[in-house]
């Protein structure tokens, strides 16, 4: 991902906020047959406050990525979409995109059944708990037979990454007020209204320094 000074975020902060509230990433390796990416849950790492990360993938997709053999990249891709010209105003411009996204990299260490099983507990656990009627991993119908051959089937990890690039592409370099009228597009009701995206240009817009 291209960096540009304007976009780059580099507050642990705010990196940690956008991976926990975007847990659904792509895990990106590159092996002897090309490269090959995969799509799991991840979360932070609850006994760490940098951006440790902990989660699973299936077998063989550890072998298919080399897990713990090699560089591993997760892609966090956050509130993204369509800015169009006619939101500028009478003015030359092109279409673009809004977005914030993270790439983080490193070689992830292998967790051990034990610990493996307590990042997919923890897993269920953090999803689970919005459910009206939530049912946790070690509940019934799950027996500890029926948990134990998930967990033979799955492989845990947890990477602190060696390299971070993350950027927030959020019209920082355009107008107050031509910023103003893309945040009340994004969260209107138009064909392309994006009301998360609004939210974190409107978090950006308000730490802007004021001039």
């Amino acid at each position: 991902m291209r960096q540009n000074p304007s976009f780059a975020m580099t507050d642990v902060s705010e990196l940690r906020r956008l991976i926990a509230r975007n847990p659904w990433m792509t895990l990106v390796s590159s092996t002897d047959d090309g490269l090959v990416a995969s799509h799991y849950a991840v979360l932070l790492d609850d006994d760490r406050d940098d951006l440790t990360v902990v989660g699973h993938v299936g077998k063989p997709d550890d072998l298919i990525l080399g897990l713990g053999e090699r560089e591993l990249m997760l892609v966090v891709q956050g509130p993204h979409g369509y800015i169009s010209p006619s939101w500028y105003g009478d003015v030359a411009a092109v279409p673009t995109w809004n977005f914030v996204s993270v790439h983080l990299t490193g070689v992830p260490e292998i967790l051990s059944p034990d610990e493996n099983l307590r990042v997919l507990d923890r897993l269920v656990e953090h999803f689970e708990r919005r459910v009206s009627e939530p049912r946790m991993l070690w509940e019934r119908p799950n027996d500890a037979s029926f948990v134990e051959r998930l967990e033979r089937g799955t492989v845990g990890f947890r990477m602190t990454p060696t390299k971070v690039v993350a950027k927030r592409k959020l019209s920082q370099n355009k107008t107050p007020d031509v910023v103003e009228t893309i945040i009340a597009e994004l969260s209107g009701d138009g064909s392309y209204a994006q009301p998360e995206l609004a939210a974190e240009m409107r978090r950006a817009a308000d730490a802007r320094p004021q001039r």
